[in-house]
């Protein structure tokens, strides 16, 4: 959402900018918004500049424009090129296939038209998604030659979860398939039966070809046995019933204290309506007040329905900021740090339970990490398969955790708390999208217990705060040696300490999991909640672990605790490592009997910026220690 400039409006994005100046010109009707879904060459940028040039609607003159370019590129005889029409940058001309999500605007006289179309290769199911998160109908293509292929299964797969219930089968280049009613037909029952367990209001299939307006906007001669309606009357027909959304749901993006006034809260009514008296509830806090004034750039309302970006005035100061959810008072929201959801994942690299991501909801953000992954579906049959990681197109069913009780309903209840995305905490790629189910119970009875003795008190008894020392290299890099030769230091000290050593917890604690990336995501998270346990109670914690991910030791020094964590990096070369092998796992390796070892068909991530570098082909193991304890334990 955009930062709003209180006491005036924002200016909309160029995007919206483009469709407020569009539907200004046009006669006042509800628009419908669909996206087109096809794989590629499906055609289905041909078909949407088809129906923009049956809408008159092309941002040139579509005659003069494309019969000049077939002449330029020769192609007279061949017929109009539609796609073009479609395919705006440059890029994608030059290319022949749509690269971004490309949005159309066209009116007829019954009706307006907003089209998102997204590409068609799987690589761009991310654009896909974002095209239909806000359509009302889909138009599924399907190649006639083809049939239901994979990402036809795929598209209506996420379509159905975005929420959409009313298909448009377009069963496109029937010309290539001689108009045959059985082809036709066949395609039809194939996409019924798959359909049937993704709750689809309604599916209207229609055969066209799309090059020659074939069924688009006038009935074919090519399939008298064809009876349904053309792909224009059936859009400015279809009855698309609005969602009932009873909560308001006001998302806060600014905090307004300029005026020396009452503070404003600046944001977007996401649904329901706010009225003027209205008692309202800040949801994180609990905290009530009456709502006295409705701000907007053209003056005070006394009322606010949903899409309005205003901003409130309350009779009292509430604790509420950037972030937070308002609510009418007897319409609560529900609150969790707990919830099952259908994942898509959007990027290249694995998603892996335990990992921890940023994730964004509504105005919302907190880290989170998947718990648990109950089954991945399989677009071709929509059955359930056990999984241990996500990989790019993977759709699932998860459980997920957030670092803070978050405002959120059901995306089907609510698409603006209902919606999510998760986002890599380094790269700052969006890796997933997700729409939560429902709140795990387990969230609402589970409480944190308060305890008399604190870490403050064991500490005190200990005679030294407690900490965790975090070893990281490759295997034979010498951490375990210099893990125990420290400990040992410490002890002679009088210190309390423990060592956490890779081998002896895979032993007991670990050893159900094996070394895949997924589960030594999940070796080191579990062995993070260890030490910080142990550091709670004010013990010194040696952690002796390979840790080869970036992303999981970050996660363990975030749990355990900046102040508490020391990283250290036993930074010895891989060659010196193989040489040393001191329990024959590099021989193992380099000769195929173990897989997935580190640094040989495993990636190791050097920490960036550790708290201390280790050199142990120079340096001798006491002179290590002592200067580990000179930095570490002044």
């Amino acid at each position: 959402m955009p930062r709003l400039e209180q006491p005036t409006a924002p200016a909309p994005a160029p995007e919206a900018a483009a469709v407020q100046e569009w539907m200004s010109r046009q006669v006042r009707q509800d628009p419908l918004r669909l996206v087109a879904c096809g794989g590629v060459d499906d055609g289905k940028s041909t078909l949407i500049g088809r129906l923009l040039w049956e809408a008159r609607q092309s941002s040139d003159d579509p005659r003069n424009a494309l019969q000049a370019d077939a002449r330029r590129h020769g192609t007279q005889g061949r017929g109009i090129g539609f796609d073009l029409l479609a395919d705006g940058p440059a890029a994608e001309r030059e290319q022949g296939s749509t690269i971004d999500v490309a949005y159309r605007f066209f009116s007829t006289p019954r009706r307006k038209f907003i089209v998102a179309d997204p590409p068609g290769h799987a690589q761009s199911t991310r654009n896909m998604v974002a095209g239909a998160s806000t359509a009302d109908v889909v138009v599924l293509l399907v190649d006639a030659r083809r049939g239901i292929v994979t990402q036809t299964r795929r598209h209506a797969c996420l379509v159905s979860l975005a929420g959409i219930r009313h298909v448009v089968l377009a069963v496109n280049k029937m010309d290539l398939a001689a108009y045959r009613q059985d082809a036709f037909d066949a395609i039809v029952a194939g996409f019924s039966a798959m359909a049937e367990g993704l709750g689809f209001d309604r599916v209207t299939p229609i055969p066209l070809s799309a090059p020659g307006g074939e069924n688009v906007a006038t009935r074919s001669a090519h399939t008298p046995w064809y009876q349904g309606p053309t792909l224009m009357g059936c859009l400015e027909t279809i009855d698309v019933p609005q969602p009932i959304q009873h909560k308001a749901v006001f998302l806060v993006q600014r905090v307004d204290r300029s005026d020396g006034g009452p503070r404003g809260f600046g944001g977007t009514l996401a649904s329901g309506r706010l009225a003027l008296g209205d008692t309202l509830r800040v949801t994180a806090s609990g905290q009530t007040a009456v709502l006295v004034r409705i701000v907007t750039a053209g003056g005070d309302l006394p009322s606010a329905g949903a899409g309005d970006a205003v901003t409130l005035v309350l009779d009292r100061t509430v604790d509420a900021s950037c972030g937070d959810v308002i609510a009418r008072a007897d319409q609560p929201l529900e609150m969790t740090d707990q919830f099952e959801a259908t994942v898509v994942w959007l990027h290249d690299e694995p998603g892996h339970m335990g990992r921890t991501y940023e994730l964004k909801l509504a105005n919302q953000e907190a880290s989170a990490s998947i718990t648990s992954l109950k089954y991945r579906i399989d677009v071709d049959t929509l059955a359930h398969e056990p999984c241990r990681q996500l990989v790019l197109n993977d759709i699932a069913v998860a459980n997920l955790a957030s670092s803070k009780p978050l405002v959120f309903a059901p995306h089907a209840q609510s698409p603006t708390l209902g919606g999510f995305i998760l986002v890599d905490r380094f790269t700052h790629a969006t890796v997933a999208m997700g729409m939560i189910r429902h709140n795990l119970r387990r969230a609402q009875n589970v409480h944190r217990q308060a305890l008399s003795i604190g870490r403050e008190d064991r500490e005190r008894l200990n005679g030294h705060p407690g900490k965790v020392v975090w070893f990281t290299g490759l295997s034979g890099s010498g951490k375990s040696t210099i893990a125990n030769a420290l400990e040992q230091a410490l002890h002679a000290r009088g210190k309390r300490t423990y060592l956490l050593d890779g081998d002896n917890v895979r032993q007991g604690l670990n050893r159900d999991l094996g070394f895949t990336d997924a589960d030594r995501v999940e070796n080191i998270r579990r062995v993070a909640e260890v030490a910080r346990l142990m550091m709670d109670a004010g013990l010194i914690v040696m952690t002796a672990f390979i840790s080869p991910f970036r992303a999981e030791r970050d996660m363990a020094r975030e749990r355990i605790g900046k102040e508490h964590f020391v990283e250290v990096f036993v930074d010895t070369p891989l060659a010196v490592c193989e040489r040393r092998d001191p329990k024959g796992l590099y021989r193992k390796a380099r000769s195929g009997q173990l897989p997935n070892m580190t640094g040989i068909a495993s990636p190791y991530e050097p920490p960036p910026a550790p708290d201390c570098i280790l050199d142990t082909t120079s340096d001798g193991l006491d002179t290590i220690v002592q200067r580990l304890l000179r930095e570490i334990f002044p």
